[in-house]
């Protein structure tokens, strides 16, 4: 009797599985299918409608489409709120052209406007010898100023080109 339940109790839960796995396939497929012109589509479930890919955002928005690093693509943005919340891979860093280096966390949020980031969590710029964490993004015709304590004024184009992200072990 123990042996036929037992099976039983097997079959339903291998039955369950394969439920689930295939909603996962399903769901697979579909982001797929969304897969245009090599641009991912998001779509966001809850509104039921399809998210433009970061990069376009923050081209509306006026700010550098590499101030990000290459692999944040998954983001959430309330268009009510303005607020922006960046998913990242792993914790990283980018050494950009002009010698300096920003710091993300796997999350980075804000309050997005048009040429600016402002309310700033989870992003990290080196001052001096410190790592110091970034406030506000103003991004201007030529120029992008990140408050960190102190504003630093800094050359936009060198932040118009995606960059991959180095690894790091603590953010």
């Amino acid at each position: 009797m123990d042996s036929m339940i037992s099976q039983a109790g097997s079959y339903l839960i291998g039955q369950k599985a394969n439920k689930e796995f295939s909603s996962v396939t399903k769901d697979l497929n579909e982001l797929q299918n969304s897969i245009t012109g090599g641009t991912k589509k998001l779509v966001n479930k809850i509104k039921g409608k399809v998210q433009k890919p970061l990069r376009e955002l923050l081209k509306e928005y006026d700010i550098p489409v590499g101030i990000f690093p290459r692999d944040a693509t998954n983001y959430e943005f309330n268009e009510e709120t303005k607020k922006l919340t960046v998913h990242i891979p792993d914790i990283c860093e980018i050494s950009y052209r002009d010698a300096s280096i920003v710091r993300f966390n796997n999350m980075v949020s804000g309050h997005l406007e048009r040429g600016k980031l402002s309310e700033i969590e989870g992003m990290k710029t080196k001052v001096m010898f410190l790592f110091v964490t970034v406030s506000v993004i103003l991004c201007e015709q030529t120029e992008i100023h990140f408050t960190a304590g102190l504003r630093r004024t800094r050359s936009r184009a060198v932040y118009e080109v995606f960059r991959d992200g180095i690894g790091i072990d603590k953010f």
